[in-house]
């Protein structure tokens, strides 16, 4: 007999071999009916495995981020056995779950393959899924597996079994189709209720762009058909949300190919929005005792392998760039921190100085793939609202809460009202990704945890998220329709310090290590106008947005008027400007609407003899006529109610 401790703590006794579906069974078949995997001694596996030894067990289901995970994982073997029905000889990649479902890497070989032929494999994927084959777990040889994707001849299997050690090898086998893979996977396919398969995109072997291109197939599914729905319609949303579409109609950023893949160009409106976040930013951060420094976008080549960049984003940096000097390289700036800390190091600092505050928008440059390039979220070049903190060990807690303090400043300006913290720690099993001693590590992870834990955040622990020299909290918020994004970060450095030499004078005039805060509320530039232009689907706050009015002139004869009035609100910092299109006021109306202009300034003969403006808002309709004074006024209280006390800093 063995013993199966419960979450709840309740221990239970059965046989060696015992599932996890047993022990479901057993304590309802209704539960039984919704296990999509099991979580024994902290390991995930199939919930049809038998359990040989004393463990602690939690069933997945749905509601679980993992039962989620092993399910999507079985619909992408699902997805495979249809592709390979419908298209004989085809040759499979990987096919992992990913966030919101799964996608496999395909080789069509001769077949074309596109978005309509999407339908024909859901429909096959239905007829399978309603089999309710078996997901069986074989152990098997590596001489076995090669011999069998040999007969297959399949190239891709094959290049991933070489790395596999003998032994450590299994497949997967439901209804018709066989893959290597390690699982685990759901009971059967009779638990897939609902099927979407997504967008089809290309995608190179293993990331590397020598390799051939596949063909990447999306899709997600659901145990429910109404969680589907649910799903499709949020889908619509985030369609009609998406920053790319309202950047354009917006007018705010736009690419060029010919100055490349991955390098926004801001467009006026665009600028002026950044600009006044980045001022926003920065009187935040005057107020908290920050300095603001600017460092050049590039970098000695052995600026970044000191601080130790260059070995682990070396390959994902832009190649160097060589100049006429013999062996003289530098690198487009991947990083701002290793130039703040030759900041630090251009003066000698006692312990009354610090902490030492250095701020900067550095742009920065990393070549990423350009499949992975998406809109302002993925791109090559972009500005980071970075800042470096330097402080004695004492200083780190409060210095970090204070970090925290901002974050929620600028989060609740924005109306970011649902979010987590995740505190990013070490993969304890594979200790070679990371720079630093133990005794460091600790001590850093330590004080974040003691920090999120005092200011009251609602926090989860990730292990393996951890920058490479240090621990962090990342800020995950929930947007408007439900999506979440990482925004924000905070990360405690003990290792650049020791990496870089540098120093403060202690009270017994002994030399010591300051300890270095890595922080970024916003992220970058790029991403967080992205984020925030889909959480307010263009509808940005009144302080923020481009243009605060338009007027809009019934006839020529008012055009005069228009700008006169114009030109008063803008030199009031009301911002805005005229549509003296020749255009029936109506289309006006419409146009300005769909703009997104949250005032609409209606003029004609009797407002110029009046020297009034009717004022339209957007979404609640006509206010009746106003003075100009009255209407700067109204604004000027508007934004002031927008802007959260800054006392919260």
């Amino acid at each position: 007999m063995i013993k199966i401790t419960l979450p709840d703590g309740t221990v239970k006794e059965h046989a060696a071999g015992v599932s996890a579906l047993d022990i479901a069974k057993e304590i309802s078949e209704g539960l039984a009916r919704n296990v999509l995997a099991a979580d024994v001694n902290g390991k995930v596996v199939d919930a049809t495995k038998p359990i040989e030894n004393d463990a602690s067990l939690k069933l997945l289901t749905w509601n679980d981020t993992d039962g989620k995970s092993t399910m999507w994982h079985s619909s992408a073997h699902l997805m495979a056995e249809a592709l390979e029905a419908l298209y004989p000889g085809i040759k499979l990649a990987i096919g992992p779950p990913v966030k919101n479902g799964f996608y496999y890497d395909v080789d069509f070989a001769e077949y074309t393959f596109s978005e309509k032929d999407l339908p024909k494999v859901e429909e096959k994927m239905r007829q399978l899924a309603k089999q309710k084959n078996p997901y069986l777990r074989k152990e098997i040889s590596k001489a076995d597996a090669i011999a069998y994707f040999e007969e297959k001849q399949d190239p891709y299997k094959l290049e991933l079994l070489e790395n596999l050690e003998d032994g450590n090898i299994t497949f997967y086998t439901q209804g018709a189709f066989t893959d290597l893979c390690r699982g685990p996977h759901i009971p059967n396919t009779g638990f897939i209720k609902a099927i979407k398969l997504t967008s089809v995109a290309g995608a190179y072997w293993r990331g590397d762009e020598k390799n051939k291109q596949l063909t990447r197939v999306y899709g997600i599914t659901f145990p429910k058909k109404s969680e589907l729905d649910d799903y499709l319609e949020k889908l619509e949303l985030a369609r009609q949300r998406d920053h790319r579409k309202l950047g354009k109609e917006l007018e705010l950023f736009t690419f060029s190919q010919t100055v490349g893949q991955g390098l926004p160009l801001w467009l006026p409106k665009g600028a002026a929005l950044r600009e006044r976040l980045e001022n926003f930013l920065k009187k935040a951060q005057r107020k908290a005792g920050y300095d603001q420094v600017i460092t050049p976008h590039i970098g000695n080549k052995e600026l970044y392998v000191c601080s130790g960049h260059y070995e682990k984003y070396g390959e994902d940096s832009f190649q160097p760039i060589l100049t006429p000097a013999e062996n003289e390289e530098f690198l487009l700036k991947p990083m701002n921190c290793p130039h703040h800390c030759e900041i630090f190091k251009a003066k000698p600092y006692s312990y009354k100085d610090l902490p030492v505050r250095f701020a900067e928008f550095g742009t920065v440059y990393r070549y990423e793939q350009s499949g992975e390039l998406h809109g302002l979220t993925r791109v090559r070049g972009f500005t980071q609202d970075d800042a470096h903190i330097f402080c004695t060990p004492e200083q780190v807690k409060e210095e970090f809460k204070n970090v925290i303090d901002l974050v929620l400043y600028i989060f609740k300006t924005l109306s970011f009202e649902n979010f987590k913290a995740q505190i990013s720690l070490r993969d304890p099993e594979n200790s070679e990704k990371y720079i630093g001693s133990d005794a460091n590590w600790e001590k850093a992870e330590r004080a974040i945890q003691e920090a999120a834990a005092e200011k009251g955040l609602n926090t989860v622990v990730e292990y393996g998220e951890a920058a490479f020299y240090g621990p962090k909290l990342d800020f995950m918020v929930e947007d408007a329709i439900g999506r979440e994004w990482q925004l924000g970060t905070i990360q405690v450095d003990y290792n650049l310090p020791e990496r870089f030499e540098l120093e403060y004078t202690g009270s017994d005039n002994a030399k010591y290590r300051p300890v270095m805060i890595h922080r970024a509320p916003f992220g970058s530039m790029e991403r967080f106008v992205a984020v925030l232009l889909e959480h307010c689907a263009g509808d940005f706050p009144l302080w923020l947005t481009p243009d605060q009015f338009i007027v809009l002139p019934i006839s020529e004869k008012v055009n005069a008027y228009a700008e006169k009035l114009s030109n008063v609100l803008n030199n009031s910092d009301i911002r805005g400007f005229v549509d003296a299109r020749n255009e029936k006021v109506g289309k006006k109306i419409r146009d300005a609407e769909l703009a997104k202009y949250p005032f609409m300034l209606i003029v004609g003969e009797k407002e110029m003899e009046n020297e009034t403006v009717s004022v339209r808002q957007r979404g609640k309709g006509d206010l009746g006529n106003m003075t100009h004074i009255q209407f700067i006024e109204f604004v000027t209280k508007l934004v002031e109610e927008e802007l959260v006390n800054e006392e919260l800093i």
